[in-house]
């Protein structure tokens, strides 16, 4: 968390600091002294902080002797949360902070040269600025040239000036590449020496008094002469194998700002070597480029690049690599001969290998799903089985098939930091993680899917990357030397400071067209190597360059920007795979969503858009009418022209239903939606209302049995919202699968998702939803779905009715007509004479009825055209709405607008005519409804 800025300073009595003033007694002092550390009052604005004079913090770090290995004081705590044991004593008498402490306890190290430190209030909200740095010891040395830690660049010939000064006498000693080069016998405390420079050189300048010591290093660095060359046109960006040689690689590295790269690797002993110094495309001088020639085919190669600042990273379009930190971990039966990271490096490396065999795909015809048909199931495989691998969850493909969803989406599997993780945390997006298994056995895992009918969606965090991503290291300030540090100024893909306030980690820019070459090919790995079907864009929000971190407002709002972007990756990505999937997590404005939906609807596409139901889903399961309505499942209240709204009641991100069913379900006497059976009854009928509706739906894994450890459980059992990301219990090591009453609600939804792909009403666009919103309900959470699509011959309408309530309710049907209904649950037939006439539903049933498919009698067919609903001259203008029915017996008119919020109703004196109605509605698209005796009819009206 520490925040770096270049720091120029000497040491006196007192320090100033920018805005910062505070003393150090004694001073000067070793680290194993007490010292203790003063900060004047008046230098913290504890009004403005909105804190007490008891309630300023110390965040500090510490180096080595080197002025590098940045550590954390092991007491800092968390950023939004400093632990009590850094908080800084207030003195009244002196109106003063002050902390005392051992800087080897405080640190928890030895060999302590240098440590940092700000002031922070206990969430961070408030912090000084800028850090401020305190040399250790007392023996201090400066280098004042060059500075310590710095590469100069110095022609071969040529001598440079290297001198320094300590704050007492000592003698110095200069090594070059660890060989001795000059000694100053005689104890001073200034330095000057003229040495002269003939090949790269790793300096190292020693001051010694008495048993005291401290060094300072710094690089001289010979200037190269980059040859200009075009690229060859088979090589682009990353690593290619050229198609005519099996000897040969070529490399190609976009790098702004950097004067010469080298290729370090196991073909040169991982030394900078000139033969291995890239080339400068002449096009763009911008882009370094190599070719390796006289490989081995299929020997496998690792390699870095290595900058003339010293910078050393994997390729960013390696396909996989290989990491210092995380491969240890990864287990042999997940991974078999998983590659040996190289001895003596650090950080991650790229791997090649050529002539390998392609995978052979069985499936190579696969035909999607439609995307209002998709039934999604997300997944995060960490938490799915227990050996948590592609062949585990290839293993579990018949469970998953017989559940009758047609897509899997599964959350990040691109390169993320650590093992264990939700995949956010991405620092390598072209690259698969090892964590879960080797590309081959991914690709079966595809194959196997594609047999089976199923879809594969992977989520992707393009909204950031983490600091191990080359793009970020590649241009970072990193004043310790450690390889990491914030974005640089002349970073060509982040921005320094977030233009959104949900960032994390460091924030794309994505109106640079550097940042768009790397998202659209990371796309086309993804479709073509894996053939994914599609993918589910994380945090779209983020994608806008108007706002600030501060400003959530403004992220919320339409931008302009954000949606110009978002359609050019979907015309990328539709370009490279026009049929492929792409799902925004956006959770923002309609009229900034309807932007993608309807966005080239013409051609079948539009972007899917995450249609977060899980509150009023779960008011329904608790039992609660509070909030409960769910009306804007219909896409049509969001103003979509297809049916583009992925519905959900549960996703990774949200609360499990069924922990807050068993945590704060209602009580009506005997019934307790407490108790695990009744709220498992009542997960049914969340999937009669839930799946019924038309258009894509998704559900998170081990819903279908009703999983319910909350989503912030630790790994102790205990709940705490820091716990969010941690491993949770795993449904089948739980036995949950073979539970007859949780196994009960997988057959279910199984049974419900079958009746939805075999009845083509279940894809029509004219459909309603009412839940909770009517007046005639006064016991409210009732709810009632209608479809209908008059062109087929068949099943044309379908009613669905559910009880949520805790009580016994008898529920007018408002069937649309007469005539013989079947229960598609049992196919059980029933006659219905009076289409209004109640169906007794206890608490949590369900119904889901549809005309009978066999042959209508004359008497049905008629039964059929009795009521009508016409709105004459639509779009309405002059504030006169003419409304044509015909028999609506007892009718009613209700007004809706497109959030599903009643505006108006009033009834009808007659069963035929016309009803003039005087709009007062702002210009718009309502839902007028008319109910009666003889069913149900639904318009669309819109006012100019």
């Amino acid at each position: 968390m520490k925040k770096f800025y270049s720091i120029v300073f000497l040491f006196v009595g007192l320090f100033v600091f920018g805005q910062i003033n505070y003393t150090i007694s004694p001073n000067p002092f070793n680290e194993t002294d007490v010292i203790t550390l003063t900060v004047p009052g008046d230098q913290i604005d504890e009004a403005a902080w909105g804190v007490s004079n008891n309630s300023i913090y110390i965040w500090s770090w510490s180096y080595d002797t080197n002025y590098q290995n940045s550590q954390d004081c092991l007491t800092n705590g968390n950023w939004d949360n400093s632990n009590e044991l850094n908080k800084l004593n207030y003195n009244a008498g002196t109106d003063s902070y002050s902390l005392t402490f051992t800087p080897t306890a405080f640190f928890g190290r030895t060999g302590i040269g240098r440590f940092g430190f700000l002031l922070k209030d206990k969430t961070g909200t408030h912090q000084t600025s800028p850090n401020i740095y305190v040399n250790v010891g007392v023996l201090n040395l400066t280098l004042t040239n060059p500075v310590a830690n710095s590469i100069t660049s110095v022609p071969t010939g040529n001598s440079i000036n290297i001198t320094a000064t300590t704050n007492v006498n000592a003698t110095f000693q200069l090594k070059a590449n660890g060989t001795f080069v000059n000694s100053t016998p005689t104890p001073a405390q200034s330095y000057s020496y003229n040495y002269t420079v003939t090949q790269d050189t790793n300096m190292e300048l020693i001051a010694t008094e008495g048993a005291n010591s401290k060094k300072a290093t710094f690089i001289l660095q010979v200037p190269r002469n980059v040859v200009s060359e075009s690229i060859p046109g088979w090589i682009k960006q990353g690593i290619n194998y050229n198609p005519a040689d099996q000897t040969k690689v070529g490399l190609a590295l976009y790098a702004p700002h950097k004067n010469f790269v080298h290729v370090i690797g196991s073909f040169n002993n991982w030394a900078v070597n000139d033969t291995y110094l890239m080339k400068r495309d002449t096009t763009n001088p911008d882009l370094y480029w190599i070719e390796l020639n006289g490989l081995t085919p299929q020997q496998l190669y690792t390699f870095q690049y290595k900058t003339n600042d010293l910078k050393k990273v994997a390729d960013p379009y390696s396909p996989q690599i290989l990491s210092s930190y995380d491969d240890q971990w990864i287990s042999a039966s997940t991974y078999p001969n998983l590659p040996a990271f190289p001895a003596g490096q650090d950080f991650e490396v790229s791997t090649f290998k050529t002539g390998q065999t392609a995978y052979n795909w069985q499936v190579n015809n696969f035909q999607r799903p439609a995307k209002e048909d998709l039934i999604i199931y997300e997944l995060l495989l960490r938490d799915f089985t227990q050996e948590k691998n592609w062949q585990s969850l290839i293993d579990k493909i018949t469970y998953l098939k017989n559940l009758k969803i047609n897509a899997i989406e599964l959350l990040p599997i691109m390169e993320f930091d650590g093992n264990l993780s939700w995949g956010y945390n991405t620092s390598f997006h072209y690259a698969l993680d090892k964590a879960y298994g080797t590309p081959e056995k991914f690709k079966e895992f595809v194959d196997l899917c594609h047999q089976n009918g199923i879809a594969v969606i992977l989520d992707v965090a393009f909204n950031h990357a983490t600091g191990r991503s080359p793009l970020v290291r590649l241009w970072n300030i990193d004043p310790d030397g450690d390889g990491y540090g914030d974005v640089a100024a002349n970073n060509p893909y982040f921005n320094q400071v977030p233009k959104h306030s949900y960032n994390v980690f460091n924030d794309f820019n994505h109106s640079s067209l550097s940042t768009q070459y790397y998202v659209e090919r990371c796309l086309q790995q993804w479709l073509t190597e894996y053939r994914i079907d599609g993918f589910r864009w994380d945090l779209t929000k983020g994608f806008t360059q108007n706002c600030s971190e501060n400003d959530e407002n403004c992220t919320n709002a339409y931008q302009q920007d954000r949606v110009d972007i978002m359609k050019h990756y979907a015309d990328k990505q539709w370009a490279i795979d026009p049929n492929s999937y792409m799902i925004f997590e956006h959770l923002g404005t309609d009229t900034e969503e309807q932007q993608w939906a309807n966005y080239k609807a013409s051609e079948g596409k539009g972007v899917m858009l995450w249609n977060k139901q899980t509150e009023p889903y779960n008011q329904n399961t608790m039992g609660y009418k509070e909030n409960s309505s769910y009306d804007r499942m219909n896409h049509n209240l969001h103003g979509f022209t297809n049916m583009r709204a992925v519905g959900f009641g549960e996703s990774h991100d949200e609360e499990r239903l069924m922990f807050k069913n068993l945590a704060y379900g209602a009580v009506n006497g005997s019934y307790n939606v407490k108790n695990l059976t009744i709220a498992l009854e009542r997960m049914k009928t969340f999937g009669a209302t839930f799946f019924t509706i038309p258009g894509p739906k998704m559900i998170w894994q081990f819903g279908e049995l009703g999983y319910e450890f909350s989503i912030n459980r630790c790994a102790n059992g205990t709940i705490d919202n820091g716990c969010r990301t941690d491993e949770k219990p795993i449904a089948f090591t739980l036995g949950y699968d073979n539970d007859a009453n949780r196994k009960a609600v997988y057959d279910t939804w199984a049974k419900i998702i079958e009746i939805r792909n075999s009845h083509q009403v279940f894809k029509s666009k004219t459909y309603s939803i009412e839940s909770n919103n009517l007046t005639n309900d006064p016991d409210g959470l009732i709810t009632r779905i209608y479809l209908y699509d008059a062109s087929i011959n068949g099943m044309k309408n379908v009613v669905v009715l559910a009880n949520y309530s805790t009580s016994v309710q008898n529920v007018a049907p408002y069937f649309p007509y007469t005539g013989q209904w079947q229960n598609l649950m049992d196919n059980m037939i029933n006659n219905i004479t009076n289409t209004t006439a109640p169906i007794t539903l206890q608490p949590g049933e369900f119904r889901i009825l549809g005309n009978y498919e066999g042959v209508l009698s004359v008497s049905d067919v008629n039964a059929v055209n009795k009521l009508s609903l016409q709105i004459a001259d639509n779009p309405v203008k002059n504030g006169l709405a003419k409304l044509n029915f015909n028999k609506a017996k007892n009718g009613e008119i209700i007004i809706f607008d497109m959030n599903g919020k009643k505006l108006d109703s009033f009834k009808l004196n007659k069963e035929n005519g016309i009803h003039e109605l005087k709009i007062n509605y702002p210009a718009g698209t309502y839902l007028v409804h008319l109910k009666s005796e003889t069913g149900m009819a639904i318009q669309k009206m819109i006012v100019k």
